[in-house]
Parts: structure tokens; sequence; C-alpha cells
């Protein structure tokens, strides 16, 4: 084989190992007229169902959001509640199309999993809840506390890693699910609850007496949570992470659920990619040049998905703090829309 036989052989081998993953999501998604996306088993406002089984959340916005963009129907979602445990194993079965549920970004999980993780939704870290009759005001005061916590989670090692780093002790007692662990923490069995803070705020809400526990100050980890996809398909990867990145840029732009369509009129070029009034990019993801309008009239914007499910105008309460947007004091990011 000579010398220019060679480079064309080199060549076409490096074009197709560039090639993308076949995409098979968005037709199998299509075909079926719904998508499925899995949630936690019940955690106010992230995903949880009322009492005739309507689920909302910030969780769940992002799959009514993926839904408007697919099919212009917020309403085309199978909901499958899901364990910590079992997560995972759904979304590389196939049982669902996206894992929108409360989940940590970590490098063991994105490297040995077989999926990807779109983005963040939401910037959280890990939390105590105490009661108040024990009279603790930090987290440094728990020497030697039982603490309730969750299986198949990273809170595990970080309770480790933190009493490890402090040089304290502590007994610990695990539970299949938060809502085990939360009985048990009501019931006396522990003295702490340890979970991701948004969770403390949620689970907190389910107590006979809410206002007899209190979130301590200390945040003792990273935990930026977000939807993932399986590995291997990066039509249906590109179309999930920019649902969620449309829904920040929004917020971004000022457009909200109830100016969409005046916005839609703008000559403003930034607006006229967005809308898909001018340029293609819509069509460049597998969806429709329209496709943000689908979204924000089915959820409405980052900032109001997060105000209306968790934020100050909901039941619990939770600051903006690191999910304000990057220009207004927080580090909520989304790439741009060009």
């Amino acid at each position: 084989m000579n010398r220019v036989t060679l480079i064309a052989a080199a060549v076409a081998a490096a074009a197709l190992a560039v090639q993308p993953a076949a995409a098979q999501t968005l037709k199998t998604v299509k075909d079926r007229g719904q998508l499925s996306c899995g949630v936690s088993q019940g955690l106010p406002g992230f995903s949880a169902p009322d009492d005739k089984g309507n689920w909302t959340g910030l969780d769940v916005d992002v799959c009514r959001a993926i839904a408007a963009a697919v099919f212009d129907d917020p309403t085309k979602v199978k909901f499958v509640p899901l364990s910590a445990k079992d997560r995972f194993t759904a979304l590389q079965s196939g049982e669902i199309d996206v894992l929108s549920r409360n989940t940590t970004w970590t490098l063991s999980r994105d490297t040995s999993l077989g999926v990807n993780f779109t983005g963040v939704s939401y910037y959280d870290g890990q939390g105590f809840m105490v009661k108040k009759a024990l009279k603790v005001n930090s987290a440094l005061e728990l020497n030697g506390a039982s603490v309730c916590v969750q299986t198949g989670t990273t809170n595990e090692q970080n309770l480790a890693d933190y009493f490890k780093g402090n040089n304290m002790k502590y007994e610990v007692i695990a539970f299949a699910n938060a809502d085990e662990a939360v009985k048990a923490y009501e019931s006396g069995r522990c003295d702490v609850f340890t979970s991701d803070v948004s969770q403390l705020y949620a689970q907190r809400l389910k107590l006979a007496a809410p206002t007899e526990s209190v979130v301590l100050p200390e945040v003792i980890s990273k935990e930026p949570l977000g939807p993932l996809v399986r590995h291997g398909d990066d039509q249906w990867f590109d179309i999930v992470k920019w649902t969620l990145f449309a829904m920040i840029n929004a917020e971004e732009l000022g457009i909200t659920q109830k100016n969409v369509d005046e916005m839609a009129k703008s000559d403003k070029p930034e607006l006229k990619r967005v809308f898909g009034t001018d340029g293609n990019l819509g069509e460049q993801l597998g969806l429709t040049k329209d496709w943000v309008t689908r979204i924000i009239k089915a959820t409405g914007n980052y900032g109001e998905s997060f105000e209306r499910n968790v934020g100050t105008g909901s039941k619990l309460e939770i600051a903006r703090g690191l999910n304000k947007l990057w220009n207004k004091g927080g580090i909520m990011y989304a790439p741009p829309i060009r």
C-alpha cells in the first residue's frame, strides 16, 4: 500500500470515527406518540403527582418542555416514578427516554453508566435537617449523632467525607428511599436527616410539624442536578440539552409565557434566530423552526418555572441563590442560540 493510499485510508477512518450516532430516539418517541420521562417517586417542587395523578415540578417542566418541542403538546409525556437505585437502569434499558430526577452530575456517573448529562437545571448542595428541640445551630455540633440517609445517592459518601474531615463520629442509618428516611427521622430513630438542601425543604413539608425542624446553614458539597440521556444518540442529546438551554436563554432575553407571541414579532437579530424567523436552527436539531416558542408557551422560561415550583411563590420558598442568572448574581448560564 503506497503513501497516498495510506493517507486516504486514514482520512476515511477518521471521517467514520466522527460520524454521529444513529438518531433513533427522536423517531422512537414520535412513533410512540409520547415521551417517557423518569422522575422521582414524589419530591415536592421537583417532581410529584397530585391526588389526581397530575405531575408538577421543576424536573417535570423539563419533560413537558421536551414534549412541547417535539409534539407541540406538553401533555404527551408518560411520567415513570423511579427510586435512586433504579433510575439509571431504567434509562440504560430504554424504559425511559430521559431521566429528569434530581440527579447529581459526577465524573463517575458521566463515564461509567453509559449516560450523558445534558446540563444543570438546579445547582444544589448537601445539608442537614434537625429538630429545633436539639438546639443545634451548626453541623459542626453533630459529633456522635445518628444520621438518616438514602442509599444509592451521593449523600452517603459526602456524609462520610464531612464527618471524617472534621474528626467527628456518627452513626449512619440508611434507607432505600427518601420517604423511609424522613419517616425514621420524624419518629426519632435518628437525630439528623441529610440530603440535598432542596430535598430537605421539600421533605420538611411532609412532616406533621414542619416548623419544628430546621435546615442547618452548612452546605457540604456541590450537587449540580440535571437531566440525562443514554450514550449513543447525539441528536437526542442535543434536543434535551437545548430544550433546557432555551428555557434559560428565554429568561435572559425577557421572553415569558405571556409575551412570547409578541416577542416573536421582534426584528432584533438575536430574537429572530431564537424564534426561527431567521435561519433554521430548530431544523438543525430535528425540530421545527418555532421550537422555542413551543417550549415557552408550555412551561414559561426557567425563572418562571423556578418561581412557580420551588421559589418564593411556592410552598418551598427557596431563594434563587446560585440559580439566579449569571448576570443577576448567580451562575445559571446557557450557551447562546446562534
